[in-house]
């Protein structure tokens, strides 16, 4: 190995270094602060868990990105933890077991075998809030606005919300009477976005003409709030769960805009991701120049079921690191310079620190000065007293 190999990490692995790790924390904080005005409560979940709770109820996409390895003191097989969301299922029907609605946060790194489109790196930092014990669209609205305010809290401006219900796919699979192998094929047709897979799996598949042109409907039902309209004319003589999906998101989209009216909502019917996890309405926020989503949520209900404890749940979650840049990457320079040494010097340090001050203090024989370290004062003896004085010039920090 050369010396140039030893400092390679591996792909999707990321060090954070200053001053982003600075602005991270300060975000993180900032974050779990406005949970805490809301009534949610901070968890820590464990890194490391074993596969059979690790894994319950989250299909095969959570499986295919765990880290797994051999417990040498059981001889059972953990994973490391990549979604925080089933941990917190499991604190609250097994750990907690409070009666009621529950309110639930956290900030916690995660590790991910491979990463995709949707997830972003291999180690995000996991931030998020789950809430549960609460069925109704009032729960789904609160999440919902908690993620808008948590993009807000972060700096993100023009907002795009997508949002869909995996309760109308759902429905129609089972009004047709899908097998198995029949739904996993039109689901593979409605994520390719085909309408010539779709009509060919339709035709296959679905034998009730009006089902059949529902499904090919349901391909095409992507656009702004017309899209709502559009659907209830396509679904009129559907299943009722679809139009109470259907009213659902209407409700959500018009409690959203009220209260952040500069936010543009986006709809997509079809829309399948997390299909084996979700049960409800799922929602993600995007911002102009950032591929990938922010923000990504939903309802999840009966996650804690195999923990004998079913219970609605609904909640959202982001990566810390990427909410992070949408700050500047270097910030202003905020900090006092000290001298090496200095009669009366480290009373004086000390106060500052006390008071919140960041300062920095010179080492002997030190070259570099304020402008690397990022300070914005000098502190210079004045008339007998230490005085911070603002730097204005370049000569002034160097």
């Amino acid at each position: 190995m050369t010396i140039a190999d030893r400092w390679l990490l591996p792909d999707g692995m990321d060090e954070v270094l200053p001053p982003q790790a600075s602005r991270m924390e300060e975000l993180r904080r900032a974050l779990l602060d406005l949970y805490h005005r809301w009534g949610y409560d901070q968890v820590m979940p464990p890194p490391v868990e074993f596969l059979d709770s690790l894994l319950t109820g989250t299909g095969t996409d959570l499986d295919l990105q765990t880290f797994k390895l051999t417990d040498q003191m059981t001889g059972r097989m953990m994973g490391v933890s990549a979604d925080v969301t089933p941990q917190v299922a499991r604190m609250d029907a097994h750990s907690l077991r409070r009666q009621g609605p529950v309110r639930l946060c956290y900030c916690t790194n995660v590790l991910r075998a491979k990463a995709d489109q949707h997830q972003g790196g291999r180690s995000p930092v996991q931030v998020g809030v789950e809430l549960f014990g609460h069925a109704g669209l009032e729960a789904d609205l609160e999440i919902l606005r908690l993620a808008l305010a948590s993009l807000e809290t972060a700096g993100a401006t023009e907002i795009h919300l997508a949002l869909g219900h995996i309760g109308i796919y759902r429905s129609l699979v089972q009004a047709a009477g899908l097998d198995a192998d029949q739904e996993r094929a039109m689901f593979a047709a409605l994520a390719l976005k085909s309408p010539g897979e779709l009509a060919a799996r339709v035709e296959e598949s679905v034998r009730d003409p009006g089902l059949a042109a529902m499904f090919r409907a349901l391909g095409d039902l992507h656009g702004g709030l017309e899209v709502l309209e559009a659907a209830r004319e396509a679904f009129e003589e559907a299943p009722q769960p679809v139009g109470a999906a259907l009213d659902q998101l209407r409700a959500m989209v018009d409690g959203v805009l009220a209260e952040y009216p500069g936010v543009e909502p986006y709809f997509d019917l079809a829309e399948l991701r997390g299909y084996q996890y979700h049960t409800g309405m799922m929602f993600a926020a995007y911002v102009p120049h950032y591929g990938q989503a922010l923000a990504k949520g939903g309802r999840y209900d009966d996650t804690g079921r195999a923990f004998g404890r079913a219970r609605p749940a609904t909640g959202f979650s982001m990566d810390l690191k990427l909410l992070a840049t949408l700050a500047p990457a270097e910030p202003e320079p905020h900090g006092i310079w000290a001298p090496a040494e200095g009669e009366g010097l480290a009373e004086v340090l000390q106060a500052l620190r006390q008071r919140g001050e960041r300062v920095v203090q010179a080492l002997p024989g030190q070259r570099t000065g304020p402008a690397e370290h990022r300070c914005d004062r000098r502190l210079e003896h004045i008339d007998g007293r230490w005085e911070p004085r603002l730097l204005e010039t370049s000569q002034d920090r160097a």
